[in-house]
Formats: C-alpha cells, structure tokens, sequence
C-alpha cells in the first residue's frame, strides 16, 4: 500500500515519561494481510522494542481487548501468539494502571511500566483502530 503513515495503534503514556506504544510501520512486504509494527518501552529507567507483525484478527483482538477494558477488566492482547504479548492491568501495585510486556520468545524479558492515561484513553484508543482499519483497508 503506497503512501502509507505510520501510526501508534497504542500509545500509552503519562507526565512521568512512561510510555508503551504498538507502531505501526506500513504493510509487511508481498504479504499484504499484515501491518510490520513494533512494541515501545520508554521510561526514564529502561527502554526497549519488539517486532511484530499485526493482521485482521490481532486487530479484532484489540476491539474486544478494548471493550474488556471499558467494562472495568484486565486484558491479555496477543497472549496465544507467537511472539510479544501486552497486558493491561487497570489497578496495579502503584494504584494506577499497569502495561506489561512479555517477550518470552525472543529475549524472555517482561517489563512492567505503570502510566496514568486520561479518562478518556479507551475511547482514544477505538478512534486510533478505526483510522487504522480505514487506511489500511483503502485501495
């Protein structure tokens, strides 16, 4: 798909400089049912990334991940793949939210990073899956 934008399919984040994102980059090249995208940990303590790959039901996943959310839940996103997983706790140790990744595939780290979202994250983040459902599915 030419003149694809990447974008931050999440973007978890906070004043404190913590943050996860899953960027998305563009199409994986001759395989046009999947989106080359990326795992990012940045903190002021450790930073790091993880590739993956997202398709259709990865990206339906998301939607009910995010409906999960809304109704007060925790969430496991791509927990059966290979690959990365994404964890959301909304009431961690810290009394805020927690994002926790786990590479047991490739480098076997989890890292756990607490973030503040606004009150209107979940929503954001539906928006963010729609734009990306409409671009990538344009001709």
């Amino acid at each position: 798909m030419a003149g694809f934008v990447p974008m931050d399919l999440v973007h978890l984040a906070d004043d404190e400089g913590n943050s996860v994102r899953v960027a998305v980059r563009g199409p994986v090249p001759n395989w046009p049912e999947g989106l080359a995208a990326e795992i990012v940990v940045e903190t002021p303590f450790v930073s790091g990334r993880v590739d993956l790959v997202l398709y259709e039901r990865k990206l339906d996943a998301w939607a009910d991940a995010l409906d999960t959310l809304d109704a007060g839940e925790d969430i496991a996103w791509m927990e059966m793949s290979r690959g990365a997983s994404l964890f959301i706790r909304l009431a961690g140790e810290r009394d805020c939210p927690e994002v926790i990744v786990e590479d047991e595939t490739c480098s076997m780290v989890t890292v756990c990073v607490p973030v503040v979202p606004p009150d209107d994250w979940i929503a954001e983040h539906r928006g963010r899956l729609e734009r990306l459902r409409a671009v990538w599915s344009a001709p």
